[in-house]
């Protein structure tokens, strides 16, 4: 009886804690705008978009201002819209820089990056958003996939990955402006 009473225990702890983590916000952005008791206004302006094979991804600058408390947080927002879908990741403005320097390695990585006949890199944010690199000797090339969380996953083309890395370089370079005019 005393060790079915403990396994249901632990069966419920277990639960309780799977719970929690799936309901934790992922960025620091997600739990800045989760705030009570305080007035957030959220601004957004569209750096620009690229076309993929089916729909559009748009990268957008973010500034979070907690009014009562006179607070600020900056991010970027990357959007896939198509096809009565529309997916999003919200990057922190401290993801920023690493995340750049991912993308710039993906663009960048050949089929050398093993020496094992197939492989797959990748970069991955807070929120889930990952880009990936694949190679198998056997087909010619690297392909790339936009993933969130598993989710929801697009085939992007080395041109898309470098157009990506643009619109985030854009995107920090404005909210470094943004930050040095406050």
């Amino acid at each position: 009886m005393h060790k079915l009473a403990l396994a249901l225990v632990i069966t419920l702890l277990a639960t309780a804690a799977y719970a929690q983590e799936t309901n934790a916000y992922k960025t620091r952005i997600e739990s800045y705008e989760a705030q009570t008791n305080t007035i957030i206004i959220k601004g957004f302006g569209q750096i620009g978009s690229f076309s993929v094979t089916s729909g559009t991804v748009t990268v957008r600058c973010k500034e979070d201002l907690d009014v009562t408390h006179g607070t600020r947080m900056y991010g970027i927002v990357i959007d896939f819209s198509g096809d009565a879908t529309r997916q999003y990741a919200l990057v922190d403005e401290d993801e920023l820089d690493p995340f750049l320097d991912g993308l710039d390695y993906l663009a960048k990585i050949t089929s050398s990056a093993s020496p094992l006949p197939a492989f797959e890199a990748g970069i991955t944010t807070k929120a889930g958003l990952r880009i990936e690199a694949h190679s198998n000797r056997r087909q010619s090339g690297i392909t790339y996939q936009f993933e969130l969380d598993d989710r929801f996953r697009m085939p992007l083309t080395t041109d898309q990955v470098v157009q990506l890395e643009n619109l985030v370089i854009q995107s920090k370079k404005y909210l470094d402006e943004l930050k040095r005019a406050q």
